[in-house]
């Protein structure tokens, strides 16, 4: 089973890059955003590998960092999702927004995937909800410049994600056009400096999301 590879980009396909490892190309299937952070061609490159055996073929599957390959594996424990399905919800939605959409259940963020429709994305929500809530997925490291807070934690977490002052405070934002997601996402920052105060919350969340 292979788990990583390391060697020279010789090319790039839309779905995949050929890594020549020792004079030996590999085709690693992988998301857009990892083809487009690994490097050009002729460059050197690392892959994280999830091998997929068949009866028929024996699949590669690359990725740029660990919290993909978490999401990935995870992802495709869900019916309906196969690994086609699982990179294409990692192309549109990183590592570091996934764990946000599925604690606050946006399901239009995962219908921007290609493929992912309305039926299958509740799907994924719904068997996704206690599991992102139970396993440690860390983002990548730069997740927590992104989210404003250099102390910003790297395993997603719902503790009060049932809170009514959170779940008010997140729809009076996605009422003024925030996305479920962003808007979840900017609570959940703002929360512990809003001391349980709902209007304070909605006043910071704004701040945060307007920075």
């Amino acid at each position: 089973m292979i788990g990583k590879l390391s060697g020279i980009i010789d090319s790039f396909g839309t779905d995949h890059v050929i890594l020549d490892v020792g004079g030996v190309g590999y085709i690693a299937h992988a998301s857009a955003r990892t083809l487009g952070r690994i490097g050009a061609a002729g460059n050197k490159a690392s892959l994280l590998i999830h091998t997929q055996v068949r009866e028929d073929a024996i699949t590669l599957y690359g990725f740029v960092d660990l919290a993909e390959q978490q999401w990935f594996k995870l992802l495709t424990t869900v019916q309906g999702v196969g690994a086609k399905a699982a990179l294409a919800i990692l192309s549109a939605c990183g590592p570091e927004q996934l764990g946000i959409i599925i604690a606050s259940q946006d399901r239009t963020a995962l219908t921007r995937a290609d493929g992912i429709g309305p039926k299958l994305a509740t799907r994924i929500l719904s068997e996704l909800k206690d599991k992102t809530a139970k396993a440690e997925i860390f983002a990548p490291a730069q997740t927590a410049a992104q989210t404003g807070s250099g102390t910003a934690p790297k395993r997603v977490q719902d503790q009060t994600q049932n809170s009514s002052i959170t779940q008010d405070a997140v729809s009076a934002l996605t009422n003024l056009g925030y996305a479920r997601a962003e808007a979840y996402g900017a609570v959940m920052r703002m929360q512990e400096q809003a001391n349980d105060n709902l209007e304070e919350l909605i006043r910071l969340s704004l701040k945060d999301l307007s920075a």
